[in-house]
């Protein structure tokens, strides 16, 4: 077995869900999903087909999300992974509508730092194993991180 590590290309201003689903049907269904949730958003799924054809099955309403989607379900290679990008929406809007879809079985990041994907490859195939999502901690928060945190979230409208 060969340990990797995939680096996500996010285009600027998206944001990324990478998951791991079972069924063809998935990029249908995950389209619907964020049509049904955040409708103006910009999207593109990607779902690698683990079986027969074994294709990269893509679905989007933006070509540029699409193309990044496709290109970045390749490069994980593994079967049954799928990709999200969107803009107009975050993660936070639809995360609990992708979660509740019916082929989803696991979601291995949310987010829009960088993206390095933790990926096993075998004679079978690939697997996807873990992410590395963002940057390590460089400290504990302080007081005034606390104040700052406290007011953004206010600011974007996430609380009271």
């Amino acid at each position: 077995m060969e340990l990797l590590s995939v680096r996500m290309e996010i285009p600027e201003g998206a944001n990324l869900i990478l998951g791991h689903s079972h069924f063809i049907k998935t990029a249908e269904d995950l389209y619907e999903v964020v049509v049904n949730t955040v409708p103006g958003a910009k999207f593109a799924v990607a779902f690698n087909e683990a079986s027969g054809p074994c294709l990269v099955r893509a679905e989007a309403n933006d070509d540029e999300l699409r193309r990044a989607a496709v290109s970045n379900a390749q490069a994980v290679g593994a079967g049954h992974a799928f990709i999200l990008l969107l803009r107009q929406a975050y993660p936070i809007n639809l995360l609990s509508r992708v979660r509740d879809c019916f082929e989803v079985c696991s979601i291995f990041c949310a987010t829009a730092n960088p993206v390095e994907v933790i990926v096993a490859q075998t004679p079978q195939g690939r697997a996807l194993l873990g992410v590395v999502d963002g940057n390590s901690p460089k400290g504990v928060e302080g007081p005034e991180d606390a104040k700052q945190r406290h007011e953004f979230v206010r600011k974007i409208g996430y609380k009271l």
